[in-house]
């Protein structure tokens, strides 16, 4: 085996090993793996770093992660010509996520959330490697046969995981503050959504909202949408998505402002 350069970095040592596995024997292949997995610990470590302190030791988190970087390392195809990264990433925290799915959930949410993770799972590894990114909510929810809504919410159940103390430091001077809950109204979500919503909604152009409507509101497939404007079920796909993104970027601006 070809001894490695001084000073390579880790995506050159990623590289490399992965172009020695391709025409490797078992047993090489083995320890090739094992070299591929000690060069990204560090990736695996960071990858999991959002979901510390949520009621699972920070130890037993990086053992999962690299759990997840072992998959990784062994489902990655380079041949497909994306970066490693773009793989290993979603793979690990999806290990991460199955690990809170499983053990980790201090308040369990309905049994539909839980199940929809489950197919999220199984459905991001075959997506990563197609697209070489991070699939879209979009894209997940049109994979595993669900409404986009589901998806997201289920995504968002991390929340889930460890709630916080209602006396919990959250003033700026670290003074607790203990929060008084009154009755139980509805409406206060659907008035929050919209309130988020609007303005972004409001810059969409005419077609973009009845795209929105047909598919979020009514709907609609993709197909009924593109009989709808006069456009192909490809071009349809690619205004959602294109759509979604942005409408995600503003959310995010909305959020932090």
């Amino acid at each position: 085996m070809q001894a490695p350069p001084a000073q390579e970095s880790r995506t050159e040592a990623t590289a490399r090993l992965f172009a020695a596995r391709r025409t490797a024997d078992s047993q090489a292949r083995r320890r090739l793996e094992e070299d591929l997995v000690r060069t990204n610990m560090r990736v695996a470590a960071d990858a999991c770093r959002r979901f510390r302190n949520r009621g699972i030791a920070n130890e037993d988190l990086e053992q999962v992660a690299y759990v997840g970087l072992v998959k990784a390392v062994q489902g990655f195809d380079p041949d497909r010509g994306h970066d490693f990264l773009s793989y290993a990433i979603p793979t690990i925290r999806g290990e991460v996520r199955r690990h809170f799915r499983d053990l980790g959930w201090a308040i369990r949410p309905p049994r539909s959330i839980q199940e929809t993770q489950g197919k999220i799972l199984g459905a991001e590894g075959e997506l990563i490697q197609e697209l070489g990114r991070s699939p879209r909510p979009s894209e997940i929810a049109e994979r595993i046969g669900v409404e986009v809504g589901l998806v997201v919410e289920a995504l968002g159940a991390s929340g889930c995981f460890s709630p916080v103390s209602l006396d919990a430091a959250v003033t700026e001077d670290d003074e607790p503050l203990t929060l008084r809950l009154g009755a139980d109204e509805g409406g206060y979500d659907v008035a929050e959504a919209r309130a988020m919503l609007g303005p972004v909604l409001a810059g969409l152009s005419q077609r973009e909202r009845t795209i929105v409507e047909l598919r979020f509101v009514r709907g609609c497939t993709q197909a009924e949408i593109g009989q709808a404007i006069g456009v192909t079920q490809m071009q349809v796909s690619r205004l959602l998505a294109k759509l979604m993104t942005r409408m995600r970027d503003e959310l995010v601006v909305a959020r932090a402002a």
